[in-house]
Protein backbone atom coordinates (compact mmCIF):
# COMPACT_ATOMS: atom_id res chain seq x y z
CA UNK A 1 0.00 0.00 0.00
CA UNK A 2 3.16 2.43 1.00
CA UNK A 3 4.93 1.84 -2.26
CA UNK A 4 1.90 1.56 -4.73
CA UNK A 5 -0.02 4.25 -3.18
CA UNK A 6 1.40 6.18 -1.02
CA UNK A 7 5.00 7.36 -2.05
CA UNK A 8 4.54 8.26 -5.30
CA UNK A 9 2.56 11.23 -4.41
CA UNK A 10 3.43 11.74 -1.10
CA UNK A 11 7.41 10.36 -1.05
CA UNK A 12 8.97 13.80 -2.10
CA UNK A 13 7.24 15.89 0.62
CA UNK A 14 9.26 15.85 3.67
CA UNK A 15 7.74 15.22 6.62
CA UNK A 16 7.78 18.59 8.67
CA UNK A 17 6.05 20.04 5.39
CA UNK A 18 3.09 17.83 4.77
CA UNK A 19 -0.40 18.89 5.76
CA UNK A 20 -3.73 17.89 5.69
CA UNK A 21 -4.12 19.46 1.61
CA UNK A 22 -1.46 16.59 0.76
CA UNK A 23 -3.49 13.86 2.29
CA UNK A 24 -6.85 15.28 0.74
CA UNK A 25 -5.63 15.26 -2.63
CA UNK A 26 -4.23 12.09 -2.34
CA UNK A 27 -7.80 10.42 -1.24
CA UNK A 28 -9.21 12.66 -4.14
CA UNK A 29 -6.72 11.15 -6.62
CA UNK A 30 -6.96 7.60 -5.17
CA UNK A 31 -10.74 7.60 -5.76
CA UNK A 32 -10.56 9.35 -9.13
CA UNK A 33 -8.60 5.87 -9.76
CA UNK A 34 -11.20 3.60 -9.38
CA UNK A 35 -9.98 2.63 -5.85
CA UNK A 36 -12.65 1.03 -3.50
CA UNK A 37 -13.92 3.38 -0.92
CA UNK A 38 -12.63 0.78 1.86
CA UNK A 39 -9.10 1.05 0.26
CA UNK A 40 -8.88 4.87 0.71
CA UNK A 41 -9.65 4.39 4.39
CA UNK A 42 -7.21 1.79 4.68
CA UNK A 43 -4.78 4.55 3.23
CA UNK A 44 -6.14 6.78 5.89
CA UNK A 45 -5.45 4.55 8.70
CA UNK A 46 -2.10 3.43 7.90
CA UNK A 47 -0.92 7.47 7.32
CA UNK A 48 -2.75 7.93 10.83
CA UNK A 49 -0.91 5.09 12.76
CA UNK A 50 1.92 5.88 11.15
CA UNK A 51 1.82 9.85 12.09
CA UNK A 52 1.00 9.21 15.52
CA UNK A 53 4.39 7.32 15.70
CA UNK A 54 6.28 10.19 14.08
CA UNK A 55 4.43 12.62 16.80
CA UNK A 56 6.09 9.78 19.73
CA UNK A 57 8.83 10.05 18.30
CA UNK A 58 9.14 13.94 18.23
CA UNK A 59 9.12 14.07 14.66
CA UNK A 60 6.14 16.34 13.68
CA UNK A 61 4.35 18.40 16.01
CA UNK A 62 0.95 17.26 15.13
CA UNK A 63 -0.62 14.34 12.95
CA UNK A 64 -2.02 16.09 10.13
CA UNK A 65 -4.51 13.12 9.61
CA UNK A 66 -6.19 13.99 12.61
CA UNK A 67 -7.45 17.33 10.75
CA UNK A 68 -9.51 15.50 8.26
CA UNK A 69 -12.42 12.56 8.56
CA UNK A 70 -11.95 9.42 7.27
CA UNK A 71 -12.99 8.64 3.99
CA UNK A 72 -16.59 7.34 4.21
CA UNK A 73 -17.25 3.62 3.10
CA UNK A 74 -21.21 3.44 1.60
CA UNK A 75 -22.45 0.62 3.87
CA UNK A 76 -22.93 -2.71 1.42
CA UNK A 77 -26.08 -4.15 1.64
CA UNK A 78 -25.17 -8.25 2.39
CA UNK A 79 -27.12 -10.95 0.57
CA UNK A 80 -27.95 -13.26 3.96
CA UNK A 81 -29.12 -16.64 3.42
CA UNK A 82 -31.45 -18.29 5.14
CA UNK A 83 -31.01 -21.80 7.43
CA UNK A 84 -32.86 -23.92 4.63
CA UNK A 85 -30.22 -22.24 1.55
CA UNK A 86 -27.26 -23.38 3.74
CA UNK A 87 -29.03 -27.05 4.26
CA UNK A 88 -29.46 -26.89 0.91
CA UNK A 89 -25.39 -26.05 -0.08
CA UNK A 90 -24.72 -28.49 2.31
CA UNK A 91 -26.58 -31.17 0.75
CA UNK A 92 -24.79 -29.99 -3.06
CA UNK A 93 -20.98 -29.88 -1.77
CA UNK A 94 -21.24 -33.63 0.03
CA UNK A 95 -18.21 -35.33 -2.11
CA UNK A 96 -17.05 -33.01 -3.46
CA UNK A 97 -12.93 -32.60 -3.21
CA UNK A 98 -13.60 -29.05 -1.01
CA UNK A 99 -16.51 -30.37 0.63
CA UNK A 100 -14.70 -29.28 4.45
CA UNK A 101 -13.39 -25.95 3.00
CA UNK A 102 -16.81 -25.09 2.75
CA UNK A 103 -18.63 -26.42 6.25
CA UNK A 104 -15.32 -25.39 7.97
CA UNK A 105 -16.51 -21.83 6.71
CA UNK A 106 -20.15 -21.87 7.41
CA UNK A 107 -19.76 -24.00 10.58
CA UNK A 108 -16.62 -22.16 12.32
CA UNK A 109 -17.22 -18.26 10.66
CA UNK A 110 -13.23 -18.04 10.11
CA UNK A 111 -12.05 -15.88 7.38
CA UNK A 112 -11.23 -17.19 3.79
CA UNK A 113 -7.29 -16.53 4.22
CA UNK A 114 -7.43 -18.14 7.81
CA UNK A 115 -9.18 -21.31 6.21
CA UNK A 116 -6.51 -21.87 3.73
CA UNK A 117 -3.91 -20.92 6.32
CA UNK A 118 -5.21 -23.66 8.30
CA UNK A 119 -2.10 -26.51 8.41
CA UNK A 120 -3.22 -30.47 10.54
CA UNK A 121 -1.34 -29.17 13.41
CA UNK A 122 -3.37 -26.64 13.68
CA UNK A 123 -6.62 -29.14 13.91
CA UNK A 124 -6.99 -31.43 16.76
CA UNK A 125 -9.93 -34.10 15.65
CA UNK A 126 -10.00 -35.76 18.84
CA UNK A 127 -11.07 -32.99 20.88
CA UNK A 128 -12.73 -31.21 18.11
CA UNK A 129 -10.64 -28.09 18.11
CA UNK A 130 -9.10 -25.67 15.24
CA UNK A 131 -6.59 -23.30 16.35
CA UNK A 132 -6.38 -20.30 14.22
CA UNK A 133 -2.51 -19.49 14.00
CA UNK A 134 -2.04 -17.74 10.96
CA UNK A 135 -3.30 -16.12 7.57
CA UNK A 136 -2.32 -16.84 3.93
CA UNK A 137 -3.03 -14.75 1.14
CA UNK A 138 -1.37 -13.81 -2.82
CA UNK A 139 0.18 -10.79 -3.13
CA UNK A 140 0.71 -9.10 -6.59
CA UNK A 141 4.15 -10.08 -7.47
CA UNK A 142 5.56 -11.72 -4.39
CA UNK A 143 3.73 -14.57 -4.50
CA UNK A 144 1.97 -16.50 -1.61
CA UNK A 145 2.57 -14.73 2.17
CA UNK A 146 2.09 -15.89 5.23
CA UNK A 147 0.69 -13.40 8.54
CA UNK A 148 -0.68 -13.19 11.46
CA UNK A 149 -4.02 -13.20 11.73
CA UNK A 150 -5.57 -10.11 11.26
CA UNK A 151 -6.03 -8.91 14.70
CA UNK A 152 -4.53 -10.20 18.29
CA UNK A 153 -8.15 -11.25 19.36
CA UNK A 154 -8.06 -13.26 15.79
CA UNK A 155 -5.55 -15.69 16.72
CA UNK A 156 -8.45 -17.77 18.52
CA UNK A 157 -9.40 -21.71 19.50
CA UNK A 158 -12.43 -22.49 17.55
CA UNK A 159 -14.33 -25.86 18.76
CA UNK A 160 -15.49 -27.76 15.91
CA UNK A 161 -18.88 -29.42 15.76
CA UNK A 162 -19.23 -33.14 15.09
CA UNK A 163 -20.26 -33.12 11.38
CA UNK A 164 -17.49 -30.57 10.92
CA UNK A 165 -14.85 -33.01 12.28
CA UNK A 166 -16.12 -35.85 10.34
CA UNK A 167 -16.10 -33.73 6.98
CA UNK A 168 -12.10 -33.00 7.62
CA UNK A 169 -11.60 -36.88 8.33
CA UNK A 170 -12.78 -37.38 5.36
CA UNK A 171 -11.15 -34.55 3.35
CA UNK A 172 -7.51 -36.27 5.22
CA UNK A 173 -8.67 -39.47 3.46
CA UNK A 174 -8.90 -37.80 0.11
CA UNK A 175 -5.87 -35.49 0.46
CA UNK A 176 -3.38 -38.81 1.17
CA UNK A 177 -5.05 -40.34 -1.93
CA UNK A 178 -3.62 -37.19 -4.08
CA UNK A 179 -0.50 -37.01 -2.11
CA UNK A 180 -0.25 -40.74 -3.23
CA UNK A 181 -1.40 -40.32 -7.07
CA UNK A 182 1.05 -37.19 -7.03
CA UNK A 183 4.44 -38.84 -5.81
CA UNK A 184 7.46 -36.70 -6.20
CA UNK A 185 6.06 -34.11 -7.90
CA UNK A 186 3.68 -33.49 -4.17
CA UNK A 187 5.20 -30.63 -2.26
CA UNK A 188 4.32 -31.08 1.80
CA UNK A 189 3.67 -27.92 3.26
CA UNK A 190 1.04 -29.19 5.75
CA UNK A 191 -1.73 -27.28 4.49
CA UNK A 192 -5.56 -28.52 4.97
CA UNK A 193 -6.64 -27.31 1.86
CA UNK A 194 -4.15 -27.51 -0.66
CA UNK A 195 -3.75 -27.74 -4.53
CA UNK A 196 -3.11 -31.16 -6.59
CA UNK A 197 0.37 -31.06 -5.60
CA UNK A 198 0.35 -29.76 -2.10
CA UNK A 199 0.71 -26.25 -2.64
CA UNK A 200 -1.60 -23.25 -0.98
CA UNK A 201 -4.64 -22.50 -2.80
CA UNK A 202 -5.21 -20.08 -5.69
CA UNK A 203 -8.45 -18.28 -4.52
CA UNK A 204 -9.67 -16.75 -7.63
CA UNK A 205 -9.32 -20.66 -9.11
CA UNK A 206 -11.42 -21.38 -5.59
CA UNK A 207 -13.98 -18.83 -6.92
CA UNK A 208 -14.40 -19.46 -10.84
CA UNK A 209 -14.19 -23.42 -10.19
CA UNK A 210 -15.56 -24.34 -6.93
CA UNK A 211 -17.47 -21.96 -5.01
CA UNK A 212 -19.71 -20.15 -7.55
CA UNK A 213 -20.39 -23.27 -9.64
CA UNK A 214 -21.42 -24.74 -6.42
CA UNK A 215 -23.90 -21.80 -5.53
CA UNK A 216 -25.56 -21.92 -8.73
CA UNK A 217 -25.87 -26.08 -8.57
CA UNK A 218 -27.56 -24.99 -5.07
CA UNK A 219 -29.93 -22.29 -6.00
CA UNK A 220 -28.26 -20.12 -4.10
CA UNK A 221 -27.85 -15.59 -5.08
CA UNK A 222 -24.03 -15.37 -6.03
CA UNK A 223 -23.22 -14.22 -2.76
CA UNK A 224 -19.52 -13.87 -1.72
CA UNK A 225 -16.89 -16.12 0.12
CA UNK A 226 -16.89 -13.91 3.25
CA UNK A 227 -20.39 -14.56 3.26
CA UNK A 228 -20.84 -17.45 4.90
CA UNK A 229 -18.70 -15.81 7.79
CA UNK A 230 -22.09 -13.41 8.31
CA UNK A 231 -23.98 -16.78 7.52
CA UNK A 232 -22.56 -18.32 10.64
CA UNK A 233 -22.67 -15.32 12.68
CA UNK A 234 -26.66 -14.74 12.02
CA UNK A 235 -27.21 -18.11 12.72
CA UNK A 236 -25.30 -18.25 16.36
CA UNK A 237 -27.32 -14.67 16.74
CA UNK A 238 -30.25 -15.90 15.60
CA UNK A 239 -30.61 -18.90 18.47
CA UNK A 240 -30.02 -16.50 21.21
CA UNK A 241 -26.08 -16.74 21.65
CA UNK A 242 -24.76 -13.85 23.60
CA UNK A 243 -22.97 -11.09 21.26
CA UNK A 244 -19.54 -11.66 23.18
CA UNK A 245 -19.38 -15.38 22.29
CA UNK A 246 -20.26 -14.58 18.68
CA UNK A 247 -17.36 -11.71 18.65
CA UNK A 248 -14.86 -14.43 20.22
CA UNK A 249 -15.29 -16.98 18.01
CA UNK A 250 -15.56 -14.84 14.67
CA UNK A 251 -12.36 -12.80 16.16
CA UNK A 252 -13.48 -9.56 16.15
CA UNK A 253 -11.62 -6.83 18.48
CA UNK A 254 -14.07 -5.73 20.06
CA UNK A 255 -17.65 -6.64 20.74
CA UNK A 256 -19.19 -3.16 19.28
CA UNK A 257 -17.80 -4.67 15.99
CA UNK A 258 -19.89 -7.35 16.28
CA UNK A 259 -22.48 -5.00 16.85
CA UNK A 260 -22.13 -2.76 14.03
CA UNK A 261 -21.59 -5.48 11.88
CA UNK A 262 -25.12 -7.27 12.30
CA UNK A 263 -27.07 -4.55 14.12
CA UNK A 264 -29.33 -5.47 11.09
CA UNK A 265 -30.23 -8.48 12.45
CA UNK A 266 -31.69 -6.95 16.62
CA UNK A 267 -35.01 -5.88 15.90
CA UNK A 268 -35.77 -8.89 14.93
CA UNK A 269 -33.75 -10.48 18.28
CA UNK A 270 -35.20 -7.92 19.84
CA UNK A 271 -38.69 -8.66 18.87
CA UNK A 272 -38.26 -12.71 19.71
CA UNK A 273 -36.58 -11.59 23.27
CA UNK A 274 -39.51 -9.57 24.27
CA UNK A 275 -42.10 -12.01 22.98
CA UNK A 276 -40.67 -14.64 25.16
CA UNK A 277 -40.67 -12.05 28.11
CA UNK A 278 -44.55 -12.25 27.58
CA UNK A 279 -44.97 -15.67 26.65
CA UNK A 280 -42.86 -16.34 30.46
CA UNK A 281 -44.40 -13.58 32.70
CA UNK A 282 -48.28 -14.23 31.05
CA UNK A 283 -48.22 -17.62 31.45
CA UNK A 284 -48.34 -17.40 35.53
CA UNK A 285 -51.14 -19.98 36.10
Amino acid sequence: MVTRHILPTLGGIKLQKLTPQHLQKLYKAKRQEGLAPGTVKNIHRLLHHALNDALRWELVSRNVSDALDAPRVPRQERIMITIEQAQRFLDVIKDDPLEALYVVAIFTGAREGEILGTRWDDIDLIKGQLQIRRTIARVPKQGFKVSEPKTPKSRRLIHLTPYTVEALKRHRTRQNEARLAAGPLWDDQGWVFCNSVGRPIEVASLLTRSFRPLLEKAGLPRIRFHDLRHAFASFLLALGVHPKVVQETLGHSQVSQTFDTYAHLLPTLHEEAINRLDDLLSNRG
